[in-house]
């Protein structure tokens, strides 16, 4: 089981880094570490294949899981039977294949709701998306910052309970998980956990990686492990994680990677409400979770198409 992380290393998490999730003042500079070495032979992590050709109904459940003392409820929506589009419907039947898993976390203050917009989007293009609502740095919860540095055990420890539904006998996902093809995704306090995800706490079952307005304070930007590519989403009006926060993380993944930016976007407009940014933000998502989980090179060739669409995005492709 991951080891929590303990108050006293909280506290020197916090003297030595700082962490801001998506409170509404500016972070602390950002942990200096040495230049990592570049990946010279970059290649997805999964073999190639093709993604879903269609779009899918949405279903949505709840799984009501724990970590020690620590209630972690998790949202899951996945691809489901029946016509596409609309709402996610609760308990609807799950479509048949076997789809890929992204793990998603919430940014301080926030639900996995909140980004129902987007993650819907994952799921009704053929993945099974889970999120959990963290006990102190959701909403509700006691807005403890330091807290974040538990999550990435969460996230590892959530992912094993959704992971086991392929083999539950009776569970709705029994036999429709792509158990050797996962992501970890997260917003601003949630891209922390993402990338302590590849650093300090590192899943090695991770296969690639979307981080949104997020910053490496407190789990810092030594990448380990096998090669898995990352996405970085920022918007350089970020009035919360600065925009050069981000790309300074960015600077130092030593994997294949990418970096979409939106010159105006803000903290968390792209990815909360509709409109012309959230579609490019999860067009490019879809693409390259399609190219990193599917193994579908075609996705790989249409994610600087879609992040050029509408003048609303740059796109620093590295893949």
């Amino acid at each position: 089981m991951p080891r929590r992380v303990t108050p006293a290393l909280l506290v020197s998490a916090l003297l030595a880094a700082g962490l801001v999730g998506c409170s509404t003042e500016g972070p602390p500079a950002a942990r200096v570490d040495p230049p990592a070495p570049q990946a010279t032979t970059p290649a997805p992590a999964a073999s190639a294949g093709s993604a879903p050709g269609r779009s899918f109904a949405v279903g949505v459940r709840q799984l009501e899981l724990t970590r020690e003392d620590r209630p972690l409820p998790v949202t899951v929506w996945y691809p489901a039977g029946g016509k596409a589009g609309g709402e996610a419907r609760r308990s609807a039947a799950v479509a048949r294949g076997s789809f890929p898993v992204v793990m998603f976390s919430h940014g301080l203050g926030g639900r996995p709701a909140d980004y129902e917009a987007l993650l819907t989007r994952w799921a009704a293009a053929g993945f099974v998306v889970a999120a959990p609502t963290f006990p102190r740095t959701s909403s509700g919860g006691d807005g403890h910052v330091l807290d974040v540095l538990n999550q990435p055990a969460d996230v590892s420890h959530v992912l094993t309970r959704v992971l086991s539904l392929d083999t539950k006998a009776g569970d709705p996902l029994n036999g429709r998980l792509d158990t050797e093809r996962v992501a970890a995704a997260g917003h601003s306090a949630g891209g922390v956990t993402t990338i302590g995800l590849f650093t300090t706490g590192r899943d090695e079952r991770l296969d690639a990686g979307v981080v949104f307005a997020g910053t490496a304070l407190g789990v810092g930007t030594a990448f380990a492990g096998a090669a898995a590519p990352q996405l970085f989403v920022h918007g350089e009006a970020d009035e919360v994680v600065e925009y050069a926060a981000g790309r300074a993380v960015y600077d130092k993944v030593p994997w294949p990677k990418a970096m979409l930016s939106l010159p105006r976007g803000d903290h968390g407009r792209g990815l909360l409400g509709d409109g012309v940014s959230l579609r490019v933000v999860s067009d490019t998502t879809v693409e390259f979770l399609r190219w990193t989980l599917y193994g579908d090179e075609a996705a790989k060739r249409r994610l600087a198409e879609d992040t050029t669409r509408d003048d609303v995005a740059t796109f620093d492709n590295r893949l």
